[in-house]
């Protein structure tokens, strides 16, 4: 999964990157809220981390200009923390509010919780057959074994079984499971699928010739 952080304070934003990514999020960030409206506009991400206080634009004029154009959900990470200030940030379309200063744990969970609503997944755990997916703890589960996977190989894994039964394509996938820092014309995703095949049987990725990945 794909998160954009925008916030101004340097600090907060690198511990909040590396927060996400120890969490097996790609992670792209801007450092106002024009730069993060530029990015967020490319609708390639499956939350956004919004700050209020920033420069140039801040977070409501963010909020304004990225509605109803974009659904991605936001939360936002803001020390406003009034209940008018809670009310606003919802009405103008955020999805969540978290006030600072916060417990990185229940940030993830919330994070968790946006991306599994808007996938349609209402429950943490994912169940196919004899595997289990707990997008929770990040881990899966084959006959009450967990199998060891990367941090790429899981959010492959996850993502697909969050859209299971949707061809995914190629593009769409590189755009969900990279960040903006990664090659992706490289052939990582097939090293990944292969991988992830290895781990979990070969017919658990189906691969459509020219269209993309499907778990069925």
């Amino acid at each position: 999964m794909r998160i954009l952080v925008i916030e101004d304070d340097p600090l907060l934003c690198r511990s909040l990157v590396a927060t996400l990514r120890d969490e097996n999020f790609a992670v792209d960030f801007a450092k106002d809220g024009e730069e993060g409206l530029y990015k967020a506009r490319d609708d390639v991400y499956d939350a956004i981390i919004l700050d209020v206080m920033m420069p140039v634009l801040d977070g409501w004029q963010v909020l304004d200009r990225l509605r109803p154009q974009i659904g991605t959900p936001v939360l936002m990470l803001t020390a406003r923390d009034t209940v008018s200030d809670k009310i606003l940030g919802l009405n103008k379309g955020a999805d969540d509010y978290l006030t600072k200063p916060f417990d990185s744990d229940e940030l993830i969970a919330r994070l968790n919780a946006l991306i599994r609503r808007r996938s349609g997944v209402v429950h943490p755990i994912i169940k196919i057959d004899d595997l289990v997916i707990d997008t929770s703890l990040k881990r899966v589960e084959v006959n009450d074994r967990v199998i060891t996977l990367t941090a790429r190989e899981y959010s492959l894994v996850e993502y697909l079984a969050m859209n299971r039964g949707t061809v995914i394509s190629r593009t769409l996938l590189y755009e969900r499971l990279f960040d903006e820092t990664d090659d992706t014309f490289s052939n990582l995703l097939d090293v990944h699928v292969s991988n992830i095949r290895k781990k979990l049987g070969p017919g658990f990725i189906t691969t459509r010739r020219g269209q993309g990945y499907v778990i069925l």
